[in-house]
């Protein structure tokens, strides 16, 4: 399984970093966000797929069963997941902004666009 891990982290990063060498900023966000997700299969393959009891605490027990699954990794993920929801649907919508105002999204006509703006063009 984690040689599966391993296979998939990788055709994720490199998806990754195809799109991140692109020119249209929609697709460099999308390898932002890829990124992110490969992170976060890099974690669930560090803390290995276990199969045992959940960790509940019997009552009157005083620690999980033994060979209990830890959910700190899951934990970590989900909420990787739900930040990086949030920060990609911002940068989304900054995306759309300098789209709407500029009328491009090519990250050198953006670039030569701010350089004139600043005056560094002459």
């Amino acid at each position: 399984m984690s040689v599966l891990f391993c296979v998939v982290v990788g055709v994720v990063y490199a998806a990754a970093f195809s799109l991140l060498l692109q020119r249209d900023l929609l697709r460099v966000l999308l390898g932002v966000a890829l990124l992110g997700h490969g992170a976060n299969l890099v974690v669930f393959a560090a803390a290995g797929v276990g199969h045992g009891p959940a960790p509940l605490v019997a009552a009157g027990a005083l620690a999980p069963p033994a060979g209990a699954v830890d959910p700190l990794p899951q934990a970590l993920v989900l909420t990787a997941i739900v930040i990086g929801f949030g920060v990609l649907g911002f940068a989304l919508a900054l995306a759309w902004r300098v789209r709407g105002a500029l009328g491009t999204d090519d990250l050198d006509a953006l670039q030569a666009t701010c350089r004139d703006a600043a005056g560094e063009g002459t």
